[in-house]
This record gives C-alpha cells, sequence and structure tokens, in this order.
C-alpha cells in the first residue's frame, strides 16, 4: 500500500489550484484527466481533489488501464 500512497503524494503535489470569480476554489491535477474539484474553500477543495483522485486511480486499476507516469511512478 505503500506505493498507492507514495503515487497519490506525487499526483497532489502536482495539482493546480486557482480561486474563480465566484470566490470558489478550482483544484485539478493536469496529468490525470477527468480529476478535478470544485469548493468553497482551498482547504476543502484539496480534500475533494484527493477523494476524488483516490476514487480515478481504484477505476484506472480495476478497468487495467495505465496510470499517467508521475515524479518516476506508475
Amino acid at each position: 500500500m505503500a506505493i498507492l500512497s507514495e503515487y497519490v503524494r506525487a499526483a497532489m503535489s502536482d495539482a493546480v489550484f486557482k480561486q474563480l470569480e465566484n470566490s470558489t476554489f478550482f483544484g485539478e491535477v493536469p496529468d490525470c484527466t477527468g480529476v478535478w474539484a470544485n469548493e468553497d474553500s482551498i482547504e476543502d477543495c484539496r480534500r475533494v481533489l484527493q477523494e476524488v483522485l483516490e476514487e480515478w486511480i481504484v477505476l484506472k486499476l480495476r478497468d487495467h488501464d495505465a496510470l499517467p507516469l508521475l515524479s518516476g511512478m506508475t
């Protein structure tokens, strides 16, 4: 399981966050297509983004889809 935690950490370190005009926060992991979150606070955005990322990884593994290379990890 440590490798999964390391992969999640690598992906989250690549995450990009910005505050939108409506004062909400948008976050995404650019190399993980479809992994994004939009929340009222940066903390909630980061938390939800990690949850979305973890679910995305599980689906990729279930479907035998390749994971993107992140910080030298796949």
